[in-house]
């Protein structure tokens, strides 16, 4: 089993530019990344290799244009999975 790992992103509309790494890391810091996420019901994607290719930027770094289809396809997914989450009856 390969190590986990784990990359979250921001995109703020406001601030013109591509989506940025916020935080990222792999073993027990990627693992905190995904509790983080879990407590503030942040959906998590899942992609190795998207993933192995956003750790090699830094923190605060935007992401390269040779990875916009990838992280836009993330993006959608996320919109794609508010909505669903918005028509769903609350339990």
């Amino acid at each position: 089993m390969s190590e986990k790992k784990a990359v979250a992103l921001k995109y703020d509309e406001a601030q013109s530019g591509a989506p940025k790494v916020i935080a990222k890391g792999k073993g027990t810091i990627a693992e905190k990344i995904l509790q983080k996420a879990e407590e503030f019901e942040v959906p998590v994607f899942q992609n190795e290799a998207l993933a192995t290719s956003l750790l090699s930027l830094n923190v605060d770094e935007q992401i390269p244009p040779n990875l916009y289809k990838a992280v836009a396809e993330v993006f959608v997914w996320l919109m794609k999975s508010e909505q669903q989450a918005q028509l769903s009856p609350h339990q």
